[in-house]
C-alpha cells in the first residue's frame, strides 16, 4: 500500500490500494472505540469524537488539526486532546510520529492498524509516502534472530526526495 499527503493542505491521495486493505483498515480503526472500551476505559463524548476523526481521517494529524476538527462537532479544549492521546498512546492503540521533522517540532498521530509500514519523507514538497512491503517485516525478523530482540514497535522514516522533486530538480539542473 502506498498513501501519500501533503500537509500543506491536509489532502491525502492514495494510490495502489486494494479494496481489500482499504476494508481491513476500516475494520481495525473501527476498533479503537471497543479497543478502548474493552480496556476498561469510560469512553466519553469527546473521546469518542476524536476517535471518529482519527479513523476517518486519510492524513496524519498533528494535535492542534485534530482539536480544531473536534471543536467544530463538540465543545472540547486542548488538554483534553492532548489527555486523550496519551491515552490513546499508552494503550497502543495510536502512534505518535515525528515524520522526519519536516514541519518543525510537530508530531502526527496515527490509529494503528496492524499492518506494518514504512513512511518517506520528501524535503522538497513535503509528501509523505506510506510504503507496505514485506522488507520491513523481514527487517524486524533479522533483528530479532540475530539480535535476540523481541521487537515490540518498529518504526522507519526516511528522508530525502521523491520522483517528481528528484525530475524537477533534474530539469532545472538541465537548464
Amino acid at each position: 500500500m502506498r498513501k501519500q499527503e501533503e500537509f500543506g493542505s491536509k489532502v491525502a491521495t492514495h494510490s495502489q490500494v486494494s479494496a481489500r486493505q482499504v476494508d481491513r483498515d476500516k475494520a481495525v480503526h473501527g476498533g479503537l472505540s471497543a479497543k478502548l472500551a474493552s480496556a476498561g476505559i469510560r469512553m466519553t463524548r469527546q473521546r469518542r469524537v476524536l476517535l471518529e476523526i482519527l479513523d476517518q481521517s486519510d492524513a496524519h494529524l498533528d494535535a492542534r488539526t485534530l482539536c480544531e476538527r473536534a471543536q467544530k462537532k463538540i465543545d472540547i479544549d486542548r488538554a483534553t486532546v492532548y489527555r486523550t492521546l496519551e491515552l490513546l498512546k499508552q494503550k497502543g492503540l495510536i502512534d505518535e510520529l515525528d515524520l522526519m521533522h519536516l514541519h518543525g517540532e510537530m508530531h502526527y498521530f496515527e490509529a494503528r492498524t496492524g499492518s506494518e509500514h514504512f513512511h518517506l519523507a520528501c524535503y522538497g514538497c513535503g509528501k509523505i509516502t506510506e510504503v507496505e512491503d514485506g522488507m520491513f517485516e523481514r527487517l524486524k525478523k533479522h533483528v530479532a534472530l540475530h539480535e535476540g530482540f523481541k521487537v515490540q514497535t518498529a518504526r522507519l522514516e526516511i528522508g530525502g526526495y521523491c520522483r517528481a522533486c528528484t525530475a524537477q530538480h533534474k530539469k532545472k539542473s538541465r537548464v
